[in-house]
């Protein structure tokens, strides 16, 4: 019997999405139309993402991640929907 020490995520917790935010309020009010626009089967996963070399809060992006997990999402959908917000979405 073998042991296998790489042990995979699962599909449904892989990234499908990530949008990009500006700021942390943007991120939290996208995130509630978000999931009454697309219908997700999961809540997206709210990410503080600093700036290289900055400590501010001001100077970090916010990222909506989306999982397999919160259902099949349209990618041009999700394009549009986070220009709406300033943002814009990127591919894991």
């Amino acid at each position: 019997m073998s042991q296998e020490n790489d042990v995979a995520a699962p599909a449904d917790e892989e990234p499908r999405h990530i949008l990009v935010l500006p700021d942390r309020d943007a991120a939290e009010e996208a995130a509630a139309e978000l999931a009454g626009r697309f219908g997700l089967l999961e809540e997206p996963q709210l990410v503080r993402d600093a700036l290289a070399g900055e400590d501010d809060a001001e100077d970090a992006q916010w990222l909506l991640v989306l999982t397999a997990a919160a259902g099949d999402l349209d990618p041009a959908g999700l394009d549009a929907f986070a220009a709406e917000w300033d943002g814009w979405r990127e591919e894991p």
